[in-house]
């Protein structure tokens, strides 16, 4: 999470200027290609709604020529589809950090899950990094399936309670440790 697009020096939350909020996703490309990044973002808003501010603009910075053209053309594509778009694509200029509070927000909401994952990794920056907690963070916000959960929930690094507390707010059954590992 963090702040783009603008020309306020130093943007923070209380502070934002006319940037936009927003991430910066580093990706494998044999594992998922910009063009499949591309398909969802846009079907993981409404890129059809305009922004009432520019800090919730609807936006794509690109990192380079290639990321731009396949921008343009995926928008364009949509376009065609869904009627005039408000996402505006422009070149990424820097990406400013937003604070820590701002860093995985509802897990950092779910005191028993924060104080775990504080536990497994003490240093800001390392919590913030952390693939672990990102996955539980998009579970607690909705994304990602009960199922999915269940086949991942092992690799997560929670405790019992952890696990009984995320499978209960995301809806799955995701059983009993001992039940699942066969002990």
């Amino acid at each position: 999470m963090g702040y783009a697009g603008g020309s306020t020096p130093d943007p923070t939350y209380r502070s934002i200027g006319d940037h936009s909020e927003t991430i910066q996703l580093a990706f494998d490309p044999v594992i998922i290609t910009y063009e499949e990044l591309l398909e969802v973002f846009w079907s993981s808003h409404r890129p059809t709604s305009p922004s009432w501010s520019s800090q919730y603009a609807s936006a794509i910075f690109t990192h380079d020529d290639a990321q731009s053209e396949l921008a343009e053309a995926s928008k364009a594509r949509i376009e065609t589809l869904m009627g005039r778009m408000h996402t505006r694509i422009d070149p990424l200029e820097r990406f400013y950090l937003a604070e820590d509070y701002h860093q995985k927000y509802r897990c950092r909401n779910t005191r028993a899950l924060y104080r775990e994952f504080a536990e497994i990794y003490p240093a800001e920056n390392s919590f913030r990094e952390s693939t672990a907690v990102a996955r539980v963070n998009g579970y607690l916000d909705g994304n990602g399936t009960p199922r999915q959960l269940e086949v991942e929930i092992d690799s997560l690094g929670l405790s019992e309670d952890g696990e009984a507390l995320l499978c209960r707010a995301v809806g799955a059954n995701c059983g009993m440790r001992a039940e699942r590992t066969g002990g």
